[in-house]
């Protein structure tokens, strides 16, 4: 493994500074336009970057700062994606949740780099390794109108295309971490079984750094526990790629930790923190929660992070949760 026992991090995002934005649930209202909106993500950067080195994170990530939506931001970069008109759709299989989501009008082709210049920013605040994020093909899907492809599938390789592309030019740039964010995964079992897998195989060619696909609920602005697709469902079809790791959520769900020995001897970035706006936990009910994870895990494979992004919830509340995170991996890895 690449980093040492019990590694931590973050999914991603971070609450913005109230001087950028207004969140409410998963909705964002900056308060800038124009140049004057581009220096203060820049500055908000800067800071969530500072707080996280000061938190003592192994892996950092940009905050997302720049991310007005987290779909917009990358497949924006895209032919055949109209994010100027969007339109209102249902996402999410069996759970209520309208949204407005970009169009997809034409065949999808990268223009060029959509987080890239993220990245190389961020890396002039920090030293430590930098994880970076993209959506992946089935999430790209779920939460867009698709306007022109007859077949899925041809969609979701060339989603696929695109996103590897975008992923070898970060990998040039000195990314150490690639992140896809698939919680459409955890929802269609069925569509991971017919092209889903491969798809996210296709996104990997070329890139030797280490990989993760983030498998979440999707929860991070509240709402009902979605678990009628279970991990059990998914993860054996994903050991079939070449997928360095996976993101499983065990800080707000209730899952038997059994579930961790389907993921073999690669990385797991348990999620031990409710990202929710929950009272932050105590240091010992996460070195609980981690504990049960390594009677199953090698520490080398496992990195700890909250279940899923922290945009949702006020800064101060997700410093507590952070501290509190990477205090109880202290104390187990001074047990190892």
């Amino acid at each position: 493994m690449p980093f040492g026992p019990l590694t931590t991090t973050s999914v991603g995002s971070f609450p913005r500074p109230s001087w950028l934005a207004q969140t409410k649930r998963n909705q964002l209202t900056f308060r800038l336009e124009g140049d004057a909106l581009r220096k203060a993500m820049d500055d908000a950067m800067a800071l969530v970057i500072r707080e996280q080195e000061a938190l003592g994170l192994d892996i950092l990530t940009d905050g997302e700062m720049r991310r007005a939506t987290f779909i917009f931001h990358i497949a924006g970069s895209w032919d055949g994606v109209d994010i100027e008109h969007p339109v209102v759709k249902e996402i999410y299989r069996n759970r209520a949740a309208n949204r407005l989501v970009p169009r997809i009008t034409g065949k999808i082709v990268r223009r060029g780099p959509a987080a890239v210049d993220d990245l190389r920013v961020a890396r002039t605040h920090t030293a430590r390794p930098l994880k970076m994020a993209v959506p992946g093909p089935m999430t790209v899907i779920d939460s867009a109108a698709n306007e022109f492809y007859d077949d899925e599938e041809e969609l979701a390789f060339d989603i696929a295309a695109a996103l590897n592309a975008e992923l070898r030019d970060l990998q040039d740039a000195g990314c150490a971490v690639l992140q896809i964010d698939e919680p459409a995964m955890t929802r269609y079992h069925d569509k991971v079984r017919a092209y889903g897998a491969r798809a996210l195989d296709r996104c990997l060619d070329g890139i030797t750094v280490p990989t993760i696909v983030h498998l979440c609920y999707g929860y991070p602005g509240g709402g009902t526990l979605q678990h009628q697709y279970e991990y059990e469902g998914v993860l054996p079809l994903l050991m079939q790629t070449r997928i360095g790791g996976f993101t499983v959520e065990f800080g707000r769900s209730a899952y038997d930790p059994k579930v961790l020995q389907l993921c073999g001897d690669r990385i797991v970035m348990f999620g031990c923190v409710d990202p929710g706006d929950s009272p932050a936990p105590t240091v010992e009910a996460v070195e609980r929660r981690v504990a049960d994870a390594l009677e199953r895990l090698d520490p080398r494979q496992v990195w700890l992070a909250p279940d899923c992004g922290l945009m949702t919830i006020s800064r101060a509340l997700a410093h507590d949760k952070l501290r509190v995170m990477v205090e109880a991996a202290q104390r187990l890895r001074a047990r190892l």
